[in-house]
């Protein structure tokens, strides 16, 4: 038998509720917030599935900690399909144990299961300001994760964008309006082969 999720999301007609829970690169920061992946790509599927809801919780400067403490009330609220988790880039950025990063998204990934919805992890890269055992210990994290939770991972959101100065903004953290269609196409492919199963 199939169950009520997988029948709303294989059914294009069927309402589709989507969560996303990010930070500063899912929350438009430094442009408007129709130019952000999230709107644009929130534009496409609504072509293709009409009775979709994107509901955008991502906050800028947000923590793994502070998303799993958000996370409950979330899924509560909106009993999502399907959750994009793209947190863990504040966390590497502060230099946060690696242990207590992969605990707060494990936990949320778990959470996620437990209420029915599938979800997304969108993996991240970080400068080698800690050195390059920690920045590839972090980058591993949502590798490894994604194997033991068998969830569906975007490698690296950044990914054709993050070492190309004119599709980032002077921060060189958060892309410019110009690179958002970039992470649309990076996290889109794998956003829908979720919503087809």
């Amino acid at each position: 038998m199939v169950s009520p999720i997988a029948q709303a999301v294989t059914d294009k007609s069927q309402p589709v509720k989507i969560v996303v829970l990010g930070d500063s690169l899912s929350a438009a920061y430094g442009i408007p917030l129709e130019s952000g992946w999230i709107t644009l790509m929130e534009n496409e599927l609504r072509a293709t599935h009409p009775n979709l809801t994107l509901i955008n919780a991502s906050i800028s400067g947000e923590t793994t900690g502070g998303g799993r403490a958000r996370l409950s009330a979330l899924l509560k609220d909106h009993k999502p399909d399907i959750v994009l988790l793209e947190l863990g880039g504040n966390d590497g950025l502060r230099g946060f144990p690696l242990n207590i990063i992969k605990n707060n998204l494990a936990a949320m990934l778990e959470s996620i299961a437990e209420a029915g919805a599938k979800a997304m992890l969108i993996g991240m890269r970080i400068p080698p300001n800690y050195g390059p055992a920690y920045a590839e210990g972090f980058h591993q994290i949502y590798q490894d994760l994604a194997s033991e939770q068998k969830v569906t991972l975007v490698p690296f959101l950044l990914d054709n964008v993050a070492l190309d100065p004119s599709l980032m903004q002077s921060d060189g953290i958060h892309p410019n309006a110009k690179g958002q269609p970039q992470l649309v196409e990076n996290v889109l492919p794998h956003l829908n082969s979720l919503l087809s199963h």
